[in-house]
């Protein structure tokens, strides 16, 4: 057996070169992006309201990472395996919920005003419920077809399915709809009683528009571009989350499903229908995934079958980063990632077009140096 000698509780050198090695490299990678970084601070060239605009922006981000990141660490917390046909739930999520915010969107006979217009706070509400729906059934179909077949295979196996399920859901969806980007439509929503005299908006005059507006808020000397969407963005997924936290820690159903987790034969022995369990757990992730397309899809209106990649692989690196298989872990790392890949790119000086850059280098990182996340995850000898 290889010795190995813990640095900081971080990492561990042994006698492995090319472990050695990635330390080396990681490690030279972080000095240099640290370097820069202050650097770039001394010079003047970012401040305290370029930080404080990336983490506006990467909060909201960040929300829509940590929904995603739930349903790939519910998965893999309970049947050790990596779902990457989850960016395709998330996918179908804000398909449909197109369909749906497009059909509210039509005017009514003899030229009435549509639904979305004459009530847009119920439209919007139906679309997150439309968009939520189809990705829990498109979870469930996946998990029953797909995934339960193979539940005694090698981990490998199920791997590789799960990435024959993702370009299989890309295709089908590329067939049915076509390869045109699909857009939500523009709406507004009118805060009448909130008024902004000193920025009126095109739409709603002085009163602060919810969805489209942007006001400059002041910060000390300087002042930084505020949309109140992301705030409603953040407190959704935000309320999202703790009810998913609630429900996996305080419910019957989330006490079985942590003990599905631990051991599926003894929970078995203890008359939990595991098939059932596994079921939920897909579902309740997918319900998650659908609600952060719609969200995505608001501020974000571009629809395309491939839409999801980005999405899912940057949420799956907030689920890392947190730890994966951790709940407030997936949360946490969701927003931590947003904040990141927001404000990392003025920081370093790099264009904000490398933020994908930025994420995926926070990827290798955490594999190198703490695979197990930040948060971290105690396994068993037998789950390990």
């Amino acid at each position: 057996m290889v010795k190995t000698t813990s640095i900081g509780g971080l990492f561990r050198l042994g006698k492995d070169p090319i472990q050695n090695f990635l330390y080396l490299a990681g490690g030279l990678l972080l000095v240099y992006v640290v370097f820069v970084a202050i650097g770039n601070i001394l010079a003047g060239n970012y401040n305290l309201r370029d930080f404080l605009q990336g983490v506006v922006l990467g909060l909201a981000q960040g929300s829509i990472y940590a929904l995603i990141a739930l349903g790939y660490t519910l998965v893999y917390g309970v049947l050790r395996m990596i779902n990457f046909a989850h960016s395709e739930v998330f996918m179908s999520g804000a398909y449909i919920g197109f369909f749906a915010i497009n059909a509210f969107n039509q005017e009514g006979p003899n030229g009435a005003p549509s639904f979305l217009s004459q009530n847009t706070i119920l439209a919007l509400v139906l679309t997150l419920f439309v968009g939520m729906t189809a990705s829990a059934v498109i979870a469930i179909l996946l998990e029953r077809i797909a995934y339960r077949p193979l539940r005694r295979a090698p981990r490998l196996v199920s791997l590789i399915t799960a990435i024959g399920v993702s370009i299989t859901l890309q295709q089908l969806f590329l067939r049915l709809f076509g390869s045109d980007t699909r857009s939500y439509p523009v709406v507004s929503l009118c805060a009448e009683a909130i008024q902004v005299p000193d920025q009126p908006d095109r739409v709603c005059g002085t009163a602060i528009n919810l969805l489209q507006g942007r006001y400059n808020l002041p910060v000390g000397n300087e002042e930084i571009v505020v949309r109140p969407l992301y705030l409603i963005i953040f407190i959704i997924a935000l309320a999202l989350m703790t009810l998913m936290w609630f429900i996996v820690q305080r419910t019957k159903i989330g006490k079985a499903m942590r003990a599905v987790a631990e051991d599926k034969n003894t929970a078995s022995l203890m008359g939990i229908n595991v098939d059932f369990i596994i079921v939920v757990t897909f579902l309740l992730g997918a319900i998650l995934a659908g609600a952060a397309a719609v969200l995505f899809a608001v501020y974000n209106p571009q629809v395309t079958p491939f839409m999801g990649f980005f999405p899912g692989v940057k949420a799956f690196t907030a689920a890392v980063l947190g730890g994966i298989g951790n709940i407030p872990g997936a949360m946490a790392g969701g927003l931590l990632l947003g904040v990141i890949e927001s404000a990392a790119p003025g920081m370093l000086g790099i264009p904000s077009q490398l933020e994908d850059v930025v994420a995926f280098s926070v990827l290798v990182l955490i594999l190198i140096f703490r695979p197990t996340g930040i948060f971290g995850e105690a396994l068993t000898k037998s789950r390990a």
